[in-house]
């Protein structure tokens, strides 16, 4: 492995010499140990530093969770090389009773789970890791069209009736939280079609979860196969965390054929190359401090899948902090002219370039041109053979090198918490007033004055904003081009998402509407506002790099939903816990002061997907107008 850095004048070295001179890898090997030796009981967080950055410390200031299992288990799998077969004995037992019940083999794998307990299973399939063994689809969503589109597709791939297929089918329910509560609602609607066809669930049904958590309560009930996260039989792993090491992560690797001893020792990372991490975890801190802070990733292709996992272990980490936060920018085409100069004083980019030693494409060539121009720029080199588990343990890394610069806890998420907490208010409230659209937040979102209507069927509403739109700004486009200049201008923003609560995966129609998200991110934000924007799904975002937009701040948040719920009457699946999310999602954003706009669609057909484009469109315009 390589890392080189250019353009570093930021004084990250000095930054660098504090882990060597506080000896922080020795200590945090040492404070591990402990832990699990003498119990959580015997650590104190107000003496050493380390305690309070990766475990969680409940209100009377006592441990009440280790978090570093992250390293942990890479540490202890060095003793027992017998855990990649282990995995694989189980999952022979896995599918030996699904053959045994149904007399059929496994087929297909459906895992239900939010954020970090699904970020890696999608990353795991982007980069063609599953592309052997039952063919996996990650449920991480409460929008019903994305079980919808799941389970026709397996049908149709199948070319059997749902309740054969069905059989064939491994369902797994995983949280990493006590309150986690999205897979219990996919899980309970896929046991109810299993009810309702005469099907034993229960050889299809395993799940991993925490002890009297919401999802433990409910899989235990029903007599569930419960499988522990770790092989060591601890629980010191967060969800974004249980990558690559813990069962989360194993299990489709290994359903899949991948080679797991590989993989695990692709995480023993040696001392030089942690002192590698450690060293580009002061080069982001410094340039953070500098005011560039906005990470563009360049993956190499056969690792561009793992975009999304890395921005989920960076800011859902690292974004607690409204004074200094770590941006990272991913989706990409690198162009100069979408960039402000190296030398001007608000340029505020820095550029990571991971490649694999001989791998093909342009990806040297951007790093050429960036490092040409001026840029500060990272390039980290791994060997050709390197397994995809050697990049997240050592961003793994990397993430607690910065968390422990800037003395935040990496394992903690206090902003999902709230988002969670609203959502299950909203839904309270809505079962009170007898469906969610006599719900007060529902009503006080369609009923508000500070809405706009564009041809053809679209609706933006900006309840939560203060400020008001220009004189000039009649149209809905008008007025959210004004919104967001007035924002960007006073320097309260400086970068976007646009988050579309809906399937954007297996649907046919999801899967254009994200086309059409993806353009105007790249013509109006990237090309016309100079702004670095997300485009992403919603409520999996909530749960993957939420923590940077409630946390930290200064983005300008668009979320979108279709007016036109879908539903799955066969067994009582509504949208109405989905719609609760798109609801609790705004108004956690404005309970931290953040700037946050919603837009309504007719439904997700080719007209008003037309419609969207053009509303953008028109917002461009605008904010280029000379009036505005």
């Amino acid at each position: 492995m390589l890392l080189s850095l250019f353009h570093d004048r930021s004084g990250s070295e000095a930054f660098f010499a504090e882990f060597e001179k506080q000896h922080v890898l020795e200590r945090l090997k040492a404070l591990d140990a402990k832990a699990r030796r003498k119990g959580l009981g015997a650590l104190d967080p107000s003496r050493n530093l380390l305690t309070s950055l990766g475990m969680e410390v409940d209100s009377k200031g006592r441990v009440s969770r280790n978090g570093y299992g992250v390293f942990h288990l890479s540490w202890v799998a060095r003793q027992h090389p017998e855990w990649a077969g282990q995995v694989r004995l189980q999952l022979d037992e896995i599918r030996g009773r699904i053959r045994h019940t149904h007399g059929t083999l496994l087929q297909f794998v459906i895992w239900a789970g939010m954020g970090g307990s699904a970020e890696d299973k999608s990353a795991y399939l982007a980069c063609g890791l599953l592309n052997k063994g039952p063919r996996l689809y990650v449920l991480d969503s409460t929008d019903p069209a994305k079980l919808k589109a799941i389970l026709g597709d397996m049908e149709r791939r199948a070319r059997r009736p749902l309740g054969d297929v069905l059989k064939r089918t491994l369902v797994v329910g995983m949280a990493m939280g006590m309150t986690s509560y999205e897979p219990v609602v996919n899980l309970e609607k896929i046991y109810r079609l299993y009810g309702r066809l005469g099907i034993d669930s229960r050889p299809n049904f395993i799940y991993m979860a925490l002890p009297g958590s919401l999802l433990d309560r409910f899989a235990a009930g029903r007599g569930y196969r419960k499988v522990e996260l770790q092989l060591d039989g601890g629980d010191s792993t967060a969800g974004r965390h249980s990558s690559p090491l813990t069962c989360g992560s194993l299990y489709p690797l290994g359903l899949a054929g991948v080679d797991l001893d590989a993989w695990i020792r692709g995480t023993f990372l040696s001392a030089e190359e942690i002192r590698d991490a450690f060293r580009l975890a002061s080069f982001l801190h410094a340039q953070g401090l500098a005011g560039r802070d906005k990470v563009t990733l360049l993956p190499p292709k056969a690792w561009s899948g793992i975009a999304v996992w890395t921005k989920q272990d960076f800011e859902e980490s690292l974004g607690k902090s409204e004074a200094l936060g770590i941006k990272i920018c991913i989706g990409e085409k690198i162009r100069l002219a979408n960039y402000r100069p190296p030398k001007d004083p608000s340029q505020n980019r820095i550029f990571l370039a991971v490649s694999r030693k001989g791998d093909s494409g342009g990806a040297a060539a951007k790093v050429t041109l960036l490092r040409r121009s001026g840029y500060p720029l990272a390039a980290l080199t791994f060997p050709k053979d390197a397994p995809l588990s050697r990049y997240m343990q050592f961003i793994h890394y990397v993430v607690f090198g910065i968390g422990y610069l800037r003395k935040m806890n990496f394992v903690t998420q206090p902003g999902v918490e709230l988002y969670k907490a609203i959502t299950s208010r909203v839904v309270k409230e809505a079962e009170k007033a007898g469906g969610l659209e006599k719900a007060p937040a529902w009503l006080e979102m369609r009923q508000s004055s500070r809405q706009a209507r564009f041809p053809g069927g679209l609706t933006l509403l900006y309840p939560h904003l203060k400020l008001a739109p220009a004189a000039s700004a009649r149209t809905a486009p008008q007025i959210y081009a004004s919104l967001c200049m007035q924002l960007r201008d006073a320097a309260a923003i400086d970068y976007a998402e646009l988050t579309f609560f809906g399937d954007t995966r297996y649907a046919d129609n999801g899967r254009k509407l994200r086309q059409t998200l993806e353009e105007a991110a790249e013509k109006t934000f990237r090309s016309g506002w100079k702004m670095p924007v997300d485009v992403y799904e919603g409520p999996a975002m909530n749960h993957s790099y939420h923590e940077m937009i409630i946390g930290h701040g200064r983005c300008f948040s668009t979320v979108l939903m279709a007016e036109r719920p879908e539903r799955i009457p066969e067994c009582g699946y509504t949208a109405d816990y989905h719609r609760a999310q798109f609801l609790a999602t705004q108004a956690a954003l404005a309970e931290r002061g953040r700037a946050v706009v919603a837009i309504l669609l007719r439904d997700l057909e080719e007209g008003a997907r037309k419609t969207l484009a053009a509303f953008f469109r028109e917002a461009l315009r605008y904010s280029k107008s000379p009036g505005r």
